[in-house]
């Protein structure tokens, strides 16, 4: 996929890996300059990356659920490169496997835990880099929400309730943002192949696990970081000037309806 970003920069949260570094690195063959911000860690391998493609990057480390780094990171990505035009909310956390439980449970400290991450931290980057967008009367904001904040999943209360609210918060800042020549949209995935994906279901260990989750994607296989990328790089485009305020789900049918034959 090929568009024109040329002359724009992206802050891509959680871009050290996974999706955030599909789209990263999507955005900077697409010819955007790219604010990469995850903990430490592979960030740096983002970075070098982006400069193979010939566009620069600076890696900026923040934990998303202080607004205080936010801020930080939000005034030192504008300083270095004059503005940020694009907004990648991808950063995002779910509670591990052995810590799922049911609601009367389910640990309140846990709880916070993600919603300080996947909700609050998309509030403070929004709150942070949406100001110098109002001001230049243009900008985009893309969400990474998931399939989880439109349909209910079994014991991942926390994630489920900070996705529906990205989803909701997208449509309203769409909506308070419109007039400001900004567009705001979330991009809904299903299960996609990352690291920590694969480990968790899609391995030798949980081949039963991994059918079951593959019975409820019609294409019957898991997304690749790539694709998800694929939808952000097209929200982000010249292309998508007429689409705000929506939900673009990249979920191989997930959320069309199960697959099974009852």
């Amino acid at each position: 996929m090929k568009v024109d970003l040329a002359g724009k920069t992206a802050l891509v949260t959680g871009a050290g890996q996974g999706i955030g570094r599909a789209i990263a690195l999507a955005f900077a063959a697409n010819g955007a300059d790219i604010v990469v911000n995850d903990l430490e860690g592979e960030s740096h391998d983002t970075v070098a990356e982006v400069a193979k493609l010939g566009r620069r990057a600076l890696f900026l480390a923040a934990d998303i659920s202080r607004q205080d780094q936010v801020e930080r990171m939000a005034a030192l990505a504008a300083e270095h490169f004059g503005s940020i035009d694009i907004l990648v909310n991808n950063a995002g956390t779910n509670t591990p496997g052995p810590l799922r439980r049911n609601i009367h449970e389910y640990d309140p400290v846990e709880w916070r835990r993600v919603l300080s991450v996947d909700l609050d931290g998309m509030f403070y980057c929004t709150r942070a880099v949406s100001p110098g967008m109002v001001e230049r009367r243009s900008g985009v904001i893309i969400n990474i929400a998931s399939v989880m904040g439109i349909v209910p999943i079994r014991l991942q209360a926390a994630f489920s309730a900070a996705k529906s609210a990205v989803i909701n918060v997208s449509r309203s800042n769409a909506l308070e943002l419109a007039p400001y020549g900004i567009r705001v949209n979330a991009v809904a995935p299903g299960s996609t192949l990352t690291r920590g994906t694969r480990a968790l279901f899609y391995n030798e260990q949980n081949q039963e696990l991994a059918k079951s989750l593959l019975s409820h994607i019609p294409l019957g296989r898991p997304g690749e970081p790539e694709e998800i990328a694929s939808a952000a790089l097209f929200l982000a485009s010249p292309d998508a000037s007429y689409v705000t305020g929506t939900v673009l789900v990249v979920d191989g049918g997930w959320t069309a309806g199960f697959a099974r034959n009852w």
